[in-house]
């Protein structure tokens, strides 16, 4: 029997990250949780503080523990930006001998831009200022990763998903 397997989807609000994750959960099949969703969830009101984003990323890894110890894949969806986090998702795998893949998405900045201006119907509240302020931020992910780029077609992120991942 095989191992369940942890996809953390990382990447700075904007690039498609969540667009990417509904692909790989629904090939896989596997749970996926996002940190927009959860973050509301326990904050309505979202005011974005560090208390919020620990307190978000502990939820968010306490959903991903219930499915891996259910023997299942879990697909997660939120920023990562941090090595504290990615650090995190990686001992919840390692705690319940699941295998864990980390996946990068990029995008080209201009299309980010037009994405973030043109998208209707989401529950991420980042703007394009988020965006950039977050790019200053993001830590280097020091481990072994997929590398994404959706700037261009649905399908071109999906070919390359479907070679990377699945």
């Amino acid at each position: 029997m095989s191992r369940p397997t942890l996809i953390v989807y990382c990447g700075l609000p904007g690039v498609g990250k969540s667009v990417a994750s509904a692909y790989t959960a629904e090939q896989l099949p596997a749970e996926r949780y996002r940190s927009d969703e959860v973050r509301k969830r326990l904050f309505p009101d979202p005011e974005y503080t560090d208390e919020e984003t620990v307190a978000t990323y502990e939820e968010l890894l306490s959903h991903a523990r219930s499915e891996l110890e259910s023997e299942r894949d879990v697909v997660l969806d939120a920023t990562f930006r941090t090595k504290r986090f990615r650090d995190r998702a990686a001992a919840v795998a390692s705690d319940l001998e699941a295998d864990v893949e980390y996946v990068h998405v990029t995008c080209d900045v201009d299309v980010v831009r037009d994405r973030i201006e043109n998208r209707t119907e989401t529950v991420s509240d980042a703007e394009f200022e988020q965006h950039l302020q977050l790019r200053e931020s993001f830590e280097p992910i020091e481990r072994d990763h997929a590398v994404i780029d959706n700037s261009g077609s649905l399908e071109e992120t999906y070919r390359q998903i479907d070679r990377t991942l699945l």
